[in-house]
């Protein structure tokens, strides 16, 4: 009788079990439903290694695939600033503030995967000294057996202790992260687009050539070529700023072109992939599924690539007003402007974003999609469930509607 009722529990169990599954399931399939009717709540994300996080109005998470197949997720509540603090709400003052704080998650999420992918390589590493020990024997001598005069042992030496980075070590990397990336970028494109830009409108004969004395050295006459530009006329100032936009959007699609070959870059873009594929099924209110999202287009309009095209013709109209002939005029002058030109090309985005299925979108986003042919690659099963799985996560710690 007592192994009857034991059998009809356990029985029981799996049958509860599931029931729960499916009701949780309802629940985050009505929650998908309900989020996808409302337009004001913008779902995006970003690739990292071997993962992806997805950002929500006020909660993010983060997705990675570990080498034995499981997934290691992480998330929290992460309100707006301009939620937080309603001065940042304020139209091209909101723009600047969400690239900064998406610039900080996006560096803070990096970290993590690459914390993931590091932990998963000292594991491999660990296990390989391990199988290494068991083959290799060392020999001991002292024991006073004739017959045995040696004796196998395995000597396995204690990995020194690897120190936890503080909180503060974090931070730090993170600021640091930035900084640097925000150097490379105005290294690459508004130092080095402006600098040629000059040379050449300098060689065509558009622009006076600099003044050079007869006993100059080689660095004394680069200089001299970069540090001034003389442009006659206005329609010149206009061209000129026009060709600087052209190379600095060039050196853009070669530096991603390039990108795209190496092997590591190429499985992010394949989350890259991922990501759009699952933000375009729930914004179309389906099932989270591998399944669904395989059908979904991997280029999405409001993509950040698309941002960073609309930043490029945003500038180009922007600097062409820029008529300092010092060279470092210029310079300063676009550096400073560049939260302006974030702020405004987010308003743009922001305000074709409404009429998704008007021609001044389309148009506006056309260059973006066009370049996701080549950001963005075509995922398999396991990495868009890792997508879902982050997605999922976010939704969960966003406030649920009476």
């Amino acid at each position: 009788m007592t192994k009857k009722i034991q059998t009809t529990q356990q029985a029981v169990e799996p049958s509860i079990n599931g029931m729960n599954k499916r009701v949780s399931s309802r629940k985050l399939k009505f929650l998908h439903t309900v989020f996808a009717m409302e337009r004001d709540l913008i779902v995006g994300g970003q690739a990292v290694m071997e993962g992806v996080m997805m950002r929500t109005p006020s909660a993010y998470a983060i997705a990675c695939r570990r080498q034995d197949g499981s997934i290691v997720t992480t998330a929290e509540k992460l309100p707006r600033w301009s939620d937080k603090y309603k001065w940042m709400n304020t139209p091209v003052l909101r723009g600047g503030a969400t690239l900064i704080q998406s610039m900080a998650l996006g560096v803070k999420a990096l970290n993590f995967s690459a914390r993931i992918y590091e932990e998963d390589i000292a594991a491999a590493e660990a296990a390989e000294k391990a199988k290494a020990g068991e083959t290799q024997l060392a020999y001991v001598d002292g024991t006073d057996d004739p017959n045995f005069t040696k004796a196998p042992v395995k000597v396995v030496m204690p990995d020194e202790p690897k120190k936890k980075e503080s909180k503060v070590g974090q931070s730090a990397s993170a600021v640091g992260s930035i900084i640097f990336a925000l150097a490379f970028n105005i290294l690459l494109f508004v130092v080095a687009p402006l600098v040629l830009t000059n040379v050449l409108f300098i060689w065509l004969g558009w622009a006076g050539g600099p003044t050079v004395a007869a006993d100059a050295s080689w660095w004394q006459t680069a200089m001299a070529y970069v540090w001034e530009i003389k442009l006659d006329t206005f329609g010149l100032w206009v061209g000129f700023n026009l060709i600087d936009g052209i190379i600095r959007t060039i050196f853009f699609v070669i530096m991603i072109f390039s990108m795209s070959f190496l092997k590591d870059i190429r499985r992010v873009f394949e989350y890259h992939g991922a990501e759009h594929k699952t933000v375009f099924t729930w914004e179309k209110g389906l099932d989270l599924t591998p399944a669904n999202a395989t059908l979904q287009s991997r280029q999405h309009p409001r993509c950040g690539t698309s941002f960073l095209m609309v930043v490029m013709i945003v500038s180009i109209v922007l600097f062409s007003v820029i008529t300092f002939e010092a060279t470092w005029l210029n310079l300063l002058v676009r550096i400073a402007l560049m939260p302006l030109v974030a702020g405004l090309s987010y308003e743009v985005i922001r305000y074709a974003a409404k009429k998704e299925s008007g021609s001044i979108f389309k148009m506006m986003t056309l260059p973006g999609i066009w370049l996701q042919n080549i950001t963005t690659q075509e995922p398999d099963d396991e990495q868009l469930e890792v997508a879902i799985r982050a997605l999922d996560e976010s939704l969960k710690l966003e406030p649920q509607t009476a």
